[in-house]
């Protein structure tokens, strides 16, 4: 098969959203890869060089050709790897759908939770309205175009699926560290449903990150943040 003639590798980080995103896609397609962990503070020579634009993660390079973006990435390995599942539908309007939503995901929701991790007093708590309000219309939006959602194993996913899954499987920890729960079973629904069937899946779980792994991390990133706004 054509990934096991490729050489693929992946430069992440275990607690990025983003890197997750590809790591996911990876498993979903079956593709072998090597996986190499970065240092946010000691990043590789490799990362920078082979990313010199943004000198961030994900970096999938394959065959030696380096590609940065998660988005990027994502619609390369589905073009590239054409086998199930497919990332992204074939109907062009459900398509630009699927994008639509994941710009939103990517550009609104993610926005706003940073805003709420490392903020406290009044501002947090004008972020923790304007995010209940971001989820309001991604609630909204996920009822009105994805109306016939299933997700029964691997070959239901795609891309929609896999920021969602990588952006808010976590979301119990975030209550857990913040004390605030914004997405729920009664005020967001269909996304909570969304998010629980997705665990469900064997590769979901294998990409997991690990709670007593995460809680210590978002706690100590938090208090980074929040002396370094003190001390600006």
């Amino acid at each position: 098969m054509e990934e096991n003639k490729s050489k693929v590798t992946l430069h992440g980080m275990w607690a990025s959203s983003y890197s997750k995103r590809v790591e996911i896609a990876l498993k979903l397609k079956g593709i072998h890869y090597e996986y190499v962990e970065e240092d946010f503070r000691n990043k590789s020579e490799s990362l920078i060089q082979l990313n010199p634009v943004h000198k961030k993660v994900p970096l999938l390079v394959h065959d030696g050709k380096p590609l940065a973006e998660s988005q990027v990435i994502l619609e390369y390995i589905d073009e590239t790897w054409k086998n199930s599942p497919r990332l992204l539908p074939e109907d062009t309007y459900e398509r630009a759908q699927v994008r639509f939503w994941v710009s939103y995901i990517n550009q609104q929701v993610i926005e706003v939770m940073g805003q709420v991790l490392f903020q406290e007093g009044e501002a947090q708590a004008k972020s923790i309205e304007e995010a209940r309000e971001r989820f309001r219309v991604l609630e909204e939006g996920l009822k009105k175009h994805f109306p016939d959602k299933s997700i029964r194993e691997s070959d239901d996913v795609g891309l929609l699926d896999i920021a969602i899954i990588s952006t808010f499987g976590s979301q119990k920890v975030y209550h857990e560290v913040l004390g605030v729960r914004v997405i729920n079973p009664v005020s967001t629904p269909t996304l909570y449903n969304w998010i629980e069937s997705l665990k469900e899946l064997t590769v979901m779980k294998e990409a997991e990150v690990p709670r007593d792994r995460l809680v210590p991390f978002l706690q100590m990133y938090r208090q980074w943040h929040l002396q370094q706004a003190a001390n600006a």
